[in-house]
């Protein structure tokens, strides 16, 4: 986490993951994590009722913050202005 950036009030994840994502994520970084993670499930069309996708979202979180970084949302086309 970079000098004078906030860290969340609590940890939005449970378990040791929820825990380093507390104590190395600032509030900004989630709050991009989040819209990501949004993109991830409407273009992928994820059931979160599914075992399989909360699977695969965790793991993308985990290479989000931590890896090589998550998945592109495919067939995501940004707002034209």
């Amino acid at each position: 986490m970079e000098q004078g950036s906030r860290r969340t009030r609590f940890s939005a994840v449970p378990g040791g993951i929820g825990q380093e994502i507390y104590l190395n994520v600032s509030k900004e970084a989630w709050a991009a994590w989040l819209k990501h993670q949004t993109m991830l499930v409407n273009e992928n069309r994820l059931n979160l009722a599914d075992a399989r996708a909360r699977k695969y979202l965790a793991t993308q979180m985990e290479k989000h913050f931590f890896g090589e970084g998550a998945d592109a949302a495919v067939g995501y086309v940004p707002p034209t202005e």
